[in-house]
């Protein structure tokens, strides 16, 4: 059952006004429930590093004492993902990749397919980032048929999903995620394997966070969503996590909202400790 209550009956905070400016949502906090699975912190490293760079991230990833009741995943450049599967303590940390082609091998140079991913060992794949969709074009549909081929091959997707500021403000924030989020109902059929992060664009690489309130309203209403579209036992089991600008100052902070399962860090997956600090604000919600 859903529970809605107000911001002012709960105790939380109104969500402050930052620039840019932040049009609120409905105003009322709603909850449905956390995910029954573990907890999630996947780290997307763009395309950022170096050879020395990406030695010491290891290192120090290395060197960080995380939970084992929280999955976490690693996202390097292909360039550097020989040497991070090579090094990075299996242990503790999972691989994917950043993107991958929409179908199988064949004449489509610079891609990799979800086929070479999964042959080359590689669980996971991110897929309909927003710099994706801004920068290459990707539509809903492309996102969709690309994330059901890589299900398909046997890959994990962390599925990406999320509205600009001028979606937000204008009102539109709600159509949008609606959008994104049938296109993905539309082609996947087997959700056990899916992960969905979302990532208001307008927090990417801003230092401007969505408050928690904010973050759980969006979420809450992605899980709703959910069981509208593919039943209760899906949806309580869907992990649907946060992206934008998380760090290891605000991370707590968030990683207590109902129905926030994990994290999509960007900037703050470069800095070893950073990272750990991160996988390790789980708390009771680790498995």
């Amino acid at each position: 059952m859903l529970a809605t209550r107000s911001l002012r009956a709960s105790g939380c905070r109104s969500p402050a006004v930052t620039q840019p400016r932040l049009a609120l949502g409905r105003g009322r906090l709603e909850i449905v429930c956390a995910s029954n699975a573990k907890f999630f912190v996947g780290g997307n490293w763009k395309c950022n590093g170096s050879v020395a760079s990406v030695r010491k991230l290891v290192d120090e990833l290395n060197s960080g004492s995380v939970p084992r009741g929280v999955d976490i995943v690693c996202a390097p450049p292909f360039i550097y993902i020989d040497y991070v599967m090579q090094h990075l303590d299996k242990d503790k940390y999972q691989l994917a990749a950043q993107n991958c082609w929409i179908g199988g091998n064949g004449a489509y140079t610079g891609e990799v397919s979800a086929e070479q991913l999964q042959d080359f060992g590689l669980p996971w794949v991110i897929l309909g980032h927003s710099e994706r969709r801004s920068l290459c074009g990707e539509t809903n549909q492309v996102v969709a048929k690309k994330t059901a081929h890589a299900l398909d091959v046997g890959l994990g997707v962390i599925a990406c999903v999320g509205e600009t500021l001028d979606q937000r403000n204008s009102g539109a924030m709600f159509q949008v995620l609606d959008g994104q989020m049938q296109a993905l109902v539309d082609e996947v059929k087997d959700w056990s394997k899916v992960v969905i992060a979302y990532e208001p664009v307008w927090a990417i690489g801003t230092g401007v966070v969505a408050t928690p309130e904010q973050a759980q309203e969006v979420h809450a209403y992605l899980r709703r969503f959910c069981q509208s579209k593919l039943g209760t036992s899906v949806a309580d089991q869907l992990r649907i996590i946060y992206g934008g600008s998380v760090n290891d100052a605000n991370c707590k902070e968030l990683s207590v909202q109902e129905d926030i399962d994990g994290f999509l860090v960007g900037g703050a997956s470069l800095k070893g400790s950073a990272f750990v600090t991160i996988c390790n604000s789980a708390g009771p919600k680790a498995k």
